[in-house]
């Protein structure tokens, strides 16, 4: 990854200019990391499965209420 740096006065880095590529890579990889670690995080909670039916029903009863 090529990459260019602006500085402040006193050559302090503070930011980056990166190809486009090289950026929409790396936005690719966080969307895919997040999705990870929402999945890991989802699976280490105890779930409770409730038959399609049952939420269904649940849903229709929601909406004849509104």
């Amino acid at each position: 990854m090529r990459t260019q740096f602006i500085m402040d006065d006193l050559g302090k880095k503070i930011a980056v200019i990166l190809p486009v590529k090289d950026y929409e890579k790396m936005l690719e990889e966080l969307d895919e990391l997040e999705c990870i670690k929402a999945y890991d995080k989802a699976k280490s909670r105890k779930q409770e499965f409730v038959p399609a039916d049952q939420v269904f029903k649940a849903i229709e009863h929601k909406r004849k209420n509104v």
